[in-house]
């Protein structure tokens, strides 16, 4: 043994030939942490001061190769002054460029997942194989910063100029035919093959049948393009990424910006460029909000895990009730792999639901993520029926009948007599208390909610609702049936709105005394674009329905009267009332027509202002700044309740459950991010200065408490 540590170890194989394989000990994946730079760091001074080294095989003791950098350990590091940064980061690529610098021929066999500082340790090595089955690729874009191991910098001098901006500023994952077919790797194999065809590959090097110096070459000098060839690469570029990755998100253009500025370099000098620009990146709130999403993802996925000892194994499932939403949730089921019964009461609903997904099967098909068969064998999964036939199988039903608490409570009571006894009923309900629904049955212990988002195939999120009496069984096997549908599921306890809905008609409200107000919708929509949402409240409330939000803020009110009760009419009650009920039937705040694809385009239409003429009670004047701080604050402080009312355990839990479920814009974190963006005490200020508002823009005690301490959500 030349080498051996805890991450990584370096072994003879034969005539001369080492291998360097990384295998961390105590974890299932390997990535580079500080104990795995430090042992190559070791490792590479170890080769080099072997003179009987003549060639080096780069493998994985793991499914996966290396699946890039350890992101827990960001969040400190980039707390570093700049300068210790810059030289931290210098220093780690010192390592790399040894490893790219030694005499002897190199090789990285790509067994798995090659990603980040992964894939960047492979384009250090002058030879790559990879295996049919493994993907490749620099995501850190979607980190909010861009390759810091050399990416942008040996990228470009391999593949092109053109071909490495698309794989750094997309960040996405590359199949290995991809990457054979622009030249990022030099051989694809069946995974059985992949040492075979290492050692042949650094064997035919070492004789000199294969010239890796001058394989190696390019990546050291400048990139080969005049000028002119500049210029119209990297400006043609910078303005496609720029629309395509919007003003909130810098990295893609950033990453540009340093492959233009470092290509009249050499590798060393290239590399500091790099090292500069990488630096700026981290220390942005961006970078910061986007990490932080990161590490909420994996704690929520964590959460979840947890939860499969508990959890009883859905074989089939069942949906109550099809239309679009059934459609879409036996869709999700049966593409994932659930067989799924999909029950109505009327012909047309199920020709509706099969119709949804049928379609949805069918997009799939178009784009070459399904092919015809499976779209079959999904189809087949999905079993219509008018009646309760076959229901005496079922693992899980999922309710989605109207929202309406005495049909569903009727629904559910009726299928509760035709199920087994420890089959799990749960209800999609938005909005309803599950501890009432629940009381129309006599195993309320198996019962709970599972609130999907509409439309069901987009939207990550899925709420796992505990009523009062839930058991932890029926949780856990809710929390695994949507982990297996693919979902991210959040559990929550019961109250009106559950989560999401909760904190999203606050949001609303301020919406409403915005147009109250005078201010104009199409403005505030704007407004809230540009901070970062999808869509602005008037556009998102003719996409939920004004019917729905209707029925849904008087849940609200009901449930919270002292701050989300309106005694006054609003701009939503005044459209329901005129039948302007959003996209689903052309006219709400917009009107709808019909794009060429089929889909409905917003339209201003003037003869809504007569419709809400008698609803604006005052005409004020107000800032873009006031436009956000009216309609943020409540949405802020509502989370902040959630929370403390322990509706949501975690702070993590609470931000993700916004920014998969109504698209909260993932730069800025999530709400409670958010509030630790601006200051706990800053915010307390900022909402103080909108008291005369009413309860809604009032902090917590516990709130007011965090500020005077100091105090973050995160950290």
């Amino acid at each position: 043994m030349i080498y051996e540590g805890k991450a990584i170890t370096v072994k003879a194989l034969e005539s001369g030939i080492v291998e360097v394989n990384f295998d961390l000990k105590g974890e299932s994946v390997n990535k580079f942490n500080s104990l795995t730079l430090n042992e190559l760091r070791q490792a590479v001074d170890a080769i080099k001061a072997d003179t009987s080294v003549k060639g080096v095989i780069v493998s994985s003791g793991k499914d996966v190769f290396i699946v890039g950098a350890d992101i827990t350990e960001f969040v400190d590091n980039f707390k570093m002054p700049d300068e210790e940064l810059v030289a931290g980061n210098l220093e780690a690529n010192k390592i790399f460029s040894d490893f790219e610098d030694l005499g002897v021929p190199t090789v990285a066999a790509i067994n798995g997942i090659a990603l980040g500082g992964g894939f960047e340790m492979c384009l250090a090595a002058d030879y790559r194989v990879m295996s049919a089955t493994a993907k490749v690729g620099l995501p850190e874009v979607k980190l909010g910063i861009y390759p810091g191991f050399g990416g942008t910098v040996r990228l470009p001098r391999l593949i092109g100029v053109d071909n490495a901006v698309e794989w750094i500023a997309s960040g996405k994952e590359n199949r290995a035919e991809d990457a054979m077919k622009v030249g990022a790797v030099d051989a694809v194999v069946a995974p059985e093959k992949l040492n075979d065809a290492a050692l042949d590959l650094v064997k035919r090097a070492i004789s000199g049948e294969l010239d890796f110096k001058a394989k190696r070459q390019p990546k050291l000098e400048k990139l080969k393009l005049n000028p002119i060839e500049q210029m119209m690469a990297f400006e043609t570029s910078k303005g496609f990424v720029a629309g395509q990755a919007g003003p909130n998100y810098p990295a893609p253009v950033e990453a540009i910006k340093t492959i233009q500025k470092a290509a009249s370099f050499g590798r060393d000098k290239a590399l500091e460029v790099e090292a500069a620009g990488f630096v700026k990146l981290a220390k942005t709130s961006v970078a910061q909000s986007l990490v932080g999403l990161f590490l909420s993802d994996q704690e929520l996925k964590k959460k979840a895990k947890a939860y499969d000892k508990q959890a009883r194994e859905v074989k089939l499932a069942a949906v109550l009730g099809a239309g679009i939403m059934g459609g879409g949730i036996a869709y999700q089921s049966a593409l994932k792999g659930t067989p799924i019964l999909m029950k109505d009461i009327r012909e047309e609903g199920i020709q509706m639901g099969l119709d949804e997904a049928s379609k949805l099967l069918g997009k799939r098909v178009e784009k070459g993520r399904l092919t015809p068969a499976k779209m079959a064998e999904a189809l087949n999964a999905i079993r219509p029926t008018m009646s309760y036939g076959d229901f005496g199988h079922v693992d899980i039903v999922v309710e989605a009948v109207v929202e309406n608490p005495k049909i569903k409570q009727s629904v559910l009571a009726e299928v509760e007599g035709l199920v087994r006894e420890d089959a799990i009923i749960a209800s999609n309900t938005s909005t309803i208390s599950i501890s009432l629904l629940a009381q129309a049955l006599k195993r309320p212990e198996n019962f709970c909610g599972m609130h999907f988002f509409n439309p069901v195939h987009m939207m990550p999120l899925v709420e796992v609702i505990r009523g009062e009496k839930t058991s932890e069984t029926a949780i856990a096997t809710t929390v695994a049936y949507a982990k297996k549908m693919g979902k991210s599921p959040v559990v929550v306890n019961d109250c009106p709105g559950f989560l999401v809905n909760r904190v999203l008609f606050p949001y609303f409200g301020g919406f409403a005394r915005l147009v109250s107000a005078g201010v104009d919708f199409v403005r505030i929509d704007k407004v809230m674009e540009k901070f970062g949402w999808p869509m602005g409240p008037a556009y998102l409330m003719d996409v939920v329905g004004m019917d729905t939000g209707h029925h849904g803020r008087d849940v609200m009110a009901e449930g919270f009267p002292d701050r989300m009760k309106d005694d006054r009419k609003t701009a939503v009650d005044a459209l329901y009332e005129a039948n302007r009920l959003g996209q689903k039937n052309g006219k709400g705040f917009y009107s709808y027509e019909t794009d060429k694809r089929g889909k409905p385009k917003k339209v201003v239409d003037d003869s809504v202002q007569g419709v809400l003429a008698p609803i604006v009670y005052e005409q004020r004047e107000v800032t873009d700044e006031d436009i956000i701080n009216f309609m943020m604050i409540p949405l802020c402080l509502e989370t902040v309740r959630c929370l403390e009312d322990n509706i949501v355990e975690t702070a993590a839990e609470a931000d993700m459950g916004l920014i998969y479920g109504i698209g909260f814009p993932p730069f800025r974190g999530g709400a409670l991010r958010y509030i630790d963006s601006i200051g706990v005490a800053e915010f307390v200020a900022l909402a103080d200065k909108y008291a005369d508002l009413g309860p809604l823009y009032h902090p917590t005690a516990k709130l007011r408490e965090m500020a005077a301490n100091g105090q973050r959500f995160y950290g």
